[in-house]
């Protein structure tokens, strides 16, 4: 899983997943943004990029144990896990299933399911059922443009056109089978962290009434609206994602120092 690696390790970690068809370069935009008091991680996950191509294992319960891997890897004991778009799917997925290692979750826009979107199930049946090797690069860039509300930098398109284009036509379709099908909100209940879920109103993709659900499903979260931003607004106002990120990142730090001052008082207390 090749991954990029960045800012201080006394900071509070935060390990951000990719949608989709991306890899760890889409959020080279964003990373720039971010703070050497954020030690942030991206990894590639399996299937995409130049990432190992196993023949099976792209649910996102697949993914999300890769990704308790991969923080064993470089040592992390707990993060906080960012999801875009179908991301979001892996970080719920991993929210639920390793609840002692993460610290916090936040949602870019993601799904709370694919499995009732026809907008999903229409790509589906047209498109990705058919793929076959070598992807059509036209086929990728519609894909990658009819997420976006805003024109992004040539140079952000292209990149996320090329890492596209190293999916294989399996891959694409077992992600997706796995997509179309997920569906956690019985489970979001058991997700005890605190949740940032973030939404731009200009995406074409995901319903607010989906945004509102996860909000209300998971205990304590909250909802943030971007006006006019698109699906992937990640790539559309990096820096305003990236600030969202550091300022809840710090509330966390605050929360993790209050209750290890709490529990030193109760100690020095009872001793």
């Amino acid at each position: 899983m090749p991954y990029y690696e960045q800012g201080g390790s006394s900071g509070i970690p935060l390990v951000l997943l990719h949608a989709v068809g991306d890899s760890h370069y889409v959020f080279e935009g964003l990373l720039t943004h971010l703070p050497d008091s954020v030690h942030a991680f991206a990894p590639t996950m399996r299937g995409h990029g130049d990432a190992s191509r196993p023949e099976s294992g792209y649910r996102s319960t697949d993914f999300a144990t890769d990704i308790a891997a991969f923080m064993d890897a470089v040592h992390l004991e707990t993060a906080v896990i960012v999801g875009g778009s179908s991301g979001g799917l892996v970080g719920q997925r991993f929210a639920i299933d390793f609840r002692d290692r993460i610290l916090g979750l936040v949602l870019l826009g993601s799904p709370l399911t694919f499995a009732n979107k026809p907008f999903a199930q229409g790509l589906w049946d047209s498109t990705i059922s058919k793929l076959k090797d070598p992807i059509d690069p036209s086929f990728v860039r519609q894909f990658a443009e009819s997420t976006l509300s805003r024109t992004v930098p040539d140079t952000l398109l292209d990149t996320a056109i090329r890492e596209s284009l190293k999916v294989p036509a399996f891959v694409w379709r077992e992600t997706l089978k796995g997509i179309l099908t997920d569906d956690f909100s019985a489970e979001l209940v058991r997700i005890a962290v605190p949740t940032l879920v973030i939404w731009g109103d200009g995406d074409t993709v995901l319903p607010r009434e989906d945004q509102e659900v996860l909000t209300r499903l998971i205990y304590g979260s909250r909802l943030i609206v971007y006006p006019g931003a698109g699906h992937v607004f990640y790539w559309e106002e990096p820096a305003r994602v990236a600030a969202d990120l550091v300022a809840f990142t710090k509330e966390l730090a605050g929360g993790v120092a209050l209750r290890s001052e709490f529990m030193n008082k109760k100690g020095r207390s009872s001793s």
